[in-house]
């Protein structure tokens, strides 16, 4: 079973320098219908004008996990960390047993285009963590790439929680496929393009609920930029 989550039923919000959606219930937004799925908890679509940023904030006992489409994001934690995250680049921030953090768009002017996905944590109180790792294009070109994993398998970073995110860059006409293991299930997120995912027709903002499917087939509509998620 696929169901779709369309782009234009997300919540949204505007505040001048963040124009925001939400595919899952977050802050303001509740919608006890889409409150998340299996472990995915947050899938944000953020983009931030120039100057703006969220200022120092805590979390707990959540995988953060921040992925870059245009422009950079400057990120400084109570861990002593502080980075520049870019196209290409997956920042995972394991809140654990709390941790303080902000995120700026260091440029005055280019606005950033990034999407915020938290996944929950397999156990409670763990010791925070940072990990950033850049995926180049060719790695992502026509194929499905980890980028995070429970065991860091093919130099993804490392999340605490049976879930595996993959991203593509795909060609219009590019195929691909991926299967599932018995009581997996799969979560689709269109950042840019359309794609056909086992029939389903998906544009950019779409994501999509799998359950009971042993493996997608997916086609490249057009040129598209996309995440699947495999959840237990």
């Amino acid at each position: 079973m696929i169901l779709v989550r369309r782009s234009q039923d997300r919540g949204h919000a505007d505040h001048g320098w963040l124009d925001t959606y939400h595919t899952f219930s977050f802050a303001d937004y509740v919608d006890p219908e889409h409150m998340g799925f299996r472990t995915l908890r947050v899938i944000n679509e953020d983009r931030v004008a120039g100057g703006g940023g969220f200022p120092m904030h805590p979390h707990r006992d959540m995988e953060i996990i921040t992925y870059i489409i245009s422009g950079e994001l400057q990120h400084r934690d109570s861990m002593g960390t502080s980075s520049v995250i870019r196209p290409g680049e997956v920042q995972r921030m394991s809140a654990g047993k709390g941790v303080v953090h902000s995120e700026f768009n260091p440029s005055p002017t280019v606005p950033v285009h990034l999407l915020q996905i938290w996944i929950l944590t397999a156990a409670r109180g763990i010791a925070p963590s940072y990990e950033q790792k850049a995926f180049p294009e060719g790695e992502r070109r026509n194929r499905l790439r980890l980028m995070a994993s429970p065991d860091g398998a093919e130099g993804s970073v490392r999340i605490h929680q049976d879930a595996r995110v993959y991203s593509s860059l795909s060609d219009a006409g590019s195929e691909m496929r991926h299967t599932f293991s018995p009581g997996r299930h799969g979560w689709v997120q269109v950042v840019s393009g359309d794609l056909d995912v086992s029939g389903q027709r998906l544009s950019a903002g779409d994501g999509a609920a799998v359950t009971e499917e042993a493996a997608l087939a997916i086609q490249a509509v057009t040129p598209a930029e996309f995440l699947v998620f495999d959840l237990a």
